[in-house]
């Protein structure tokens, strides 16, 4: 099936199944969010989120007009574009509206968009109002369904990250598990990154939403528009640490080093305190065997007990990418203890993805200790 996109507002369509958005091209009278305007037919939910943050900007393709933040990108269709930014103090801009007929929930819905990223674009933040940083770093896509204007419901699509610097068709297939009124296109920080950081999202010549198959595959990117740049490291600086009221921890919680296998009991939570996986991996390092050797030891000498490791994440990633690495991740413990020597009959993982924080999740110093692994002790006698 073919994708339409136009720069108009408001246009029609011959296929009467086709979801048309407003403003699908986000063609307005150019500004910087600096001025505080909104776009044309997109509410913005920056404003709900982050109170006291500036809304996304609309850049121009004119030549002559003096351009926002040193971004020189040309449309890819019509004369303006969107442009919005991840920041280095965990804000993030997004924009949504409503849907002229809703998503339907078992239904699989097809669309594209063009995104590109600028690789100059420098503004004041927060942390440092005096000084132009860089927001250069590449960010993803994140496509959600809801029942209200900015609503997270249900996490629709994400891109991968966005490093090209021309524009490039991303196109994605979504299936809503439930009723879907409101669409919300949302820039935000790379899979996996432990540190927030200054990036920005261009997103130009949306297509309608349109019915597709199931079984129908579609490419997440058309390669043939132009080829992707190699990624740089994001060059991200912890943020300094602001007081929060922690999450109360579980009843009880001890570091294995500590626990007296006397007072063991049913129920106890042990955290590995220096146990670390590289970003994106459930790969056991050289620098973790000793604190998994110490496990070993714990689990010999008291050959009665039965556990659960239990993988936890920090709240940034995707839901689905949280289980997924939570469980890989109790699983390589749950594999090195068998190659020692652990009988299998003692020993249970899981992943509770982000479900489970231990402490808030709103510093850097809380995303690092809810990224974690825990054993919980099932039963003391086999």
């Amino acid at each position: 099936m073919s994708l339409t996109s136009s720069a108009q507002i408001g246009r029609s369509d011959t296929n009467d199944e086709n979801i048309l958005l407003t403003n699908p091209s986000f063609e307005d009278k150019p500004h910087s969010g600096a001025g505080g305007s909104r776009v044309i037919g997109w509410f913005d939910c920056g404003a709900e989120m982050f109170p006291g943050e500036t809304p996304p900007d609309i850049h121009p393709a004119s030549v002559g007009i003096e351009p926002y933040f040193g971004v020189t990108q040309k449309a890819q269709e019509g004369k303006t574009f969107l442009g919005m930014v991840v920041r280095d103090n965990n804000a993030w801009e997004s924009v949504s509206q409503r849907l002229i007929k809703p998503l339907l929930p078992g239904q699989c819905y097809g669309f594209s968009i063009y995104l590109c990223r600028s690789t100059t674009y420098v503004s004041a933040t927060k942390v440092n109002q005096l000084k132009m940083q860089p927001f250069t770093n590449p960010c993803q896509l994140r496509i959600w369904g809801g029942n209200t204007f900015c609503g997270r419901t249900e996490l629709l699509a994400t891109s991968s990250i966005v490093i090209n610097d021309r524009w490039i068709r991303y196109q994605f297939k979504f299936s809503p598990k439930a009723r879907v009124n409101y669409i919300t296109f949302e820039a935000f920080y790379q899979t996996g990154t432990l540190f927030q950081y200054n990036g920005n999202l261009l997103l130009d010549n949306a297509s309608p939403i349109f019915p597709v198959q199931c079984d129908e595959k579609m490419a997440n990117v058309e390669k043939k528009d132009t080829p992707l740049l190699k990624q740089k490291p994001l060059q991200a600086k912890p943020l300094p640490l602001k007081t929060e009221p922690p999450i109360v921890p579980k009843p009880v919680e001890e570091s294995l080093a500590k626990v007296n296998s006397k007072d063991l009991k049913e129920g106890q939570i042990m955290r590995l305190d220096k146990l670390f996986f590289a970003a994106d991996s459930s790969s056991i390092s050289q620098k973790a065997a000793p604190v998994l050797q110490e496990v070993v030891s714990f689990m010999k000498n008291n050959p009665n007990l039965v556990i659960e490791i239990g993988g936890h994440t920090n709240d940034v990633p995707p839901d689905e990418y949280c289980d997924r690495l939570s469980s890989a991740r109790a699983k390589s413990v749950y594999e090195f203890l068998i190659r020692n020597g652990i009988e299998q009959t003692r020993l249970q993982y899981k992943g509770y993805g982000k479900r489970q924080p231990y402490v808030t999740n709103k510093t850097v110093e809380g995303r690092k200790k809810n990224q974690r692994v825990e054993i919980k002790i099932l039963s003391l006698n086999g």
